[in-house]
């Protein structure tokens, strides 16, 4: 039977927003800004490590809403203020007041705005410059691809609080490094390093902490020069294929693969490889 709160799970989430700041002076746990094609989410709490509250989990959503809204954004760089913290995990002090009710409701908030970032249709890559525990590690997760400085943490130790991951830890973390390496990180409530979490592949890539956000809008700049409708199917057939079996997923696959060959970047993008020239991609 559906909980009250399955049924509208951003019902509680949403934020008001003003053009020009993607949520103005409200929005001061989470900072956004644009540059180019590039926007910038960055958690902005570091007095408790960039831990997510209900307030900015609200302005988290409001962040990417502008983000997907904006037609001249290609890609999201999402990272925390600081060098100790990406996201450390939830609010405890807020955690600990709540009802099971109130949690279940949470736990569904928190599941539907990285659902939300997840499907944004736009790449998005964390810069994960620091701790990236509980709920910093499923928003990670829900990111499109995952950078990390050398001194990183990963890890979902809500057992050690008599909890489980309620942001989609024990789906997306099994997806990612299989069940095994899944249960193991979830039922010690352990931390692993950047290089391990890079060998089980949790993470991308490496990359030295001055060189963090350049190598995350080098990656996105790559992507931008690519046709943007392309880029939008390729995600919802690979992130709607992991949730089937492989039949259906290759009929999504071409059904995706259809729909790109009808478009003028289609046209466009053959046209400039047997002309030797770059693609002038329009979005159409």
């Amino acid at each position: 039977m559906d909980s009250p709160s399955a049924a509208h799970p951003l019902a509680d989430v949403t934020a008001p927003k003003t053009p020009e700041s993607g949520g103005g002076p409200d929005q001061r746990n989470v900072l956004y800004e644009r540059k180019g094609v590039i926007a910038y989410v960055t958690v902005n709490r570091p007095k408790v490590l960039n831990a997510l509250d209900g307030k900015t989990w609200s302005d988290l959503l409001s962040a990417f809403q502008d983000a997907r809204d904006d037609e001249n954004v290609r890609g999201v760089i999402l990272t925390g203020t600081g060098d100790r913290a990406f996201i450390a995990g939830a609010d405890i002090s807020e955690l600990a007041q709540l009802s099971a009710v109130e949690a279940e409701a949470s736990s569904r908030r928190s599941q539907a705005v990285l659902d939300f970032i997840e499907d944004l249709g736009k790449p998005v890559v964390a810069a994960i410059n620091g701790f990236a525990l509980g709920g910093g590690c499923e928003t990670a997760m829900a990111c499109t691809i995952r950078i990390a400085v050398e001194h990183a943490k990963f890890g979902q130790p809500e057992v050690k609080l008599g909890l489980l991951p309620g942001g989609g830890g024990t789906q997306r973390l099994a997806r990612l490094v299989g069940k095994g390496r899944a249960l193991q990180l979830i039922l010690t409530g352990g931390m692993i390093g950047a290089d391990e979490a890079y060998r089980i592949g949790l993470v991308n890539e490496i990359v030295p902490g001055p060189e963090l956000v350049a190598r995350a809008e080098a990656i996105l700049l790559e992507i931008a020069g690519n046709g943007p409708i392309a880029i939008r199917y390729a995600l919802e057939a690979t992130n709607k294929g992991m949730e089937t079996n492989q039949s259906q997923g290759l009929a999504l696959e071409a059904s995706y693969f259809g729909l790109c060959a009808g478009t003028e970047d289609k046209k466009e993008g053959t046209a400039a490889f047997l002309e030797k020239r770059p693609a002038r991609f329009r979005g159409r």
